[in-house]
């Protein structure tokens, strides 16, 4: 026998959509709370413009472009730029690959269509249907079907449409992609696959569409794990990914794909994998993360130098996680006796553990305080709040202040 038992409200909420939840469950002032602006006026922010918008990291300007280092060795500092976010820098290295290599494909959902992001965008139009061309709904097939084609020589160019939904794939990537060329000794390879996901929090994703996967795969040897912060780098080290010649997963923080705007040499080039880049000199700390934390790092740092004049914290951005350049951060760490590291990912067994253990065995006498992790919750990737899990410039700059006050 069946008993009917009056359901609570938030179990009754629950079987509702979610706009009718939004209406119901939070009074009207409430409503968009989850994605209003953070209050500037409170401690420790005190009117700091926070954000990518205000970033001084990004080189919005031809004279900052041509005064990069890294551009300058490769020889494209002098030559046009044009002003591109991040989706169209990643659809430039794109269509860069696709003229210069005729072996190159292009393919996932919707990606002929220009995909969910717009960074595939004219492609199919340029280069055709035969090398930039939609697959069905299957992240599995996807991967297995991209490594069939790297196997037999082509540059596969796969798209997976969001990064949580790469785990289908996992075992495409792990157990054949990642030991096609060790199990075989050296005889066959897919060093020409690259997979690009689209990852991290985006302000209203939720647990499905905010996931840094990116330390799942950072166990595995035989692949690369990238993740830009910017235009240039996207563009730079997509190319350099695509040319490697080992497989490597390209994760996307999609909060910068329009909110980051720099301006991009037009000339192809790549940017070293595995090399880190010291974006900001300093003496005091070592402030190290990856991809779009780093913004949130720039402005926790400029509290600190706001709240304690003298200090200064040299910001390290890893760019590739796997094999990730450890040198940089010990050699920073061994000067300033301090290290402060962030991801969005959940702070258990997150790439943060791996970097501390790894600078606490190198650097361990020269260490002035405990490492600190400032990392998202260990909980499912929150909606409504999202605010409270994000490693936040607040709780990155209350973890180096900890680290500076040892």
């Amino acid at each position: 026998m069946l008993l009917r038992l009056p359901l609570p409200r938030v179990m009754l909420l629950a079987s509702r959509p979610y706009s009718s939840i939004s209406r119901l469950a939070l009074p009207r002032q409430q409503r968009r709370s989850y994605s209003a602006s953070v209050d500037s006026s409170v401690e420790p922010i005190r009117g700091l413009e926070l954000g990518v918008a205000h970033s001084k990291l990004l080189l919005r300007t031809v004279a900052s472009m041509r005064g990069n280092a890294e551009l300058q060795a490769q020889g494209v500092s002098e030559g046009d730029s044009k002003k591109m976010n991040m989706c169209q820098a990643i659809n430039d290295a794109m269509r860069h690959t696709l003229a210069t290599d005729d072996t190159a494909v292009v393919f996932g959902e919707d990606v002929a269509f220009g995909g969910v992001f717009r960074c595939s965008v004219g492609l199919a139009e340029e280069f055709g249907n035969e090398r930039i061309f939609n697959t069905p709904l299957t992240e599995q097939g996807i991967a297995g079907f991209a490594i069939g084609m790297a196997a037999m020589g082509h540059t596969a160019v796969a798209e997976i449409q969001f990064a949580d939904y790469i785990f289908p794939a996992f075992d495409q990537i792990v157990n054949e992609a990642a030991k096609y060329r060790y199990r075989s000794g050296n005889e066959f390879n897919v060093g020409g696959l690259t997979i690009r996901a689209p990852c991290a929090a985006v302000g209203h994703g939720g647990h499905y569409h905010s996931q840094s996967p990116e330390a799942f795969f950072a166990h595995v040897p035989g692949i690369k794990v990238v993740v830009p912060r910017s235009p240039i780098q996207a563009k730079g080290l997509l190319l350099a990914a695509i040319r490697d010649p080992n497989p490597t997963l390209f994760f996307e923080p999609k909060m910068l794909y329009r909110s980051a705007a720099e301006q991009v040499p037009t000339d192809d080039y790549v940017l070293p994998l595995s090399k880190a880049e010291i974006v900001r000199p300093g003496k005091d700390v070592t402030v190290v993360g990856y991809g779009a934390q780093i913004y949130a790092l720039e402005n926790a740092i400029q509290m600190i130098e706001r709240d304690m004049p003298g200090v200064t914290c040299e910001l390290i951005d890893l760019r590739t996680i796997l094999p990730y350049d450890a040198d940089t951060v010990a050699e920073s760490v061994a000067k300033t006796g301090r290290l402060v590291v962030a991801h969005e990912a959940p702070r258990t067994q997150g790439f943060a553990a791996e970097l501390a253990a790894e600078i606490q065995e190198r650097c361990f006498l020269r260490l002035e305080s405990p490492i600190e992790r400032v990392c998202g919750l260990f909980v499912p990737h929150p909606l409504v709040f999202e605010r409270f899990y994000m490693p936040c410039a607040v709780r990155s700059y209350e973890a180096i202040r900890r680290s500076l006050e040892y």
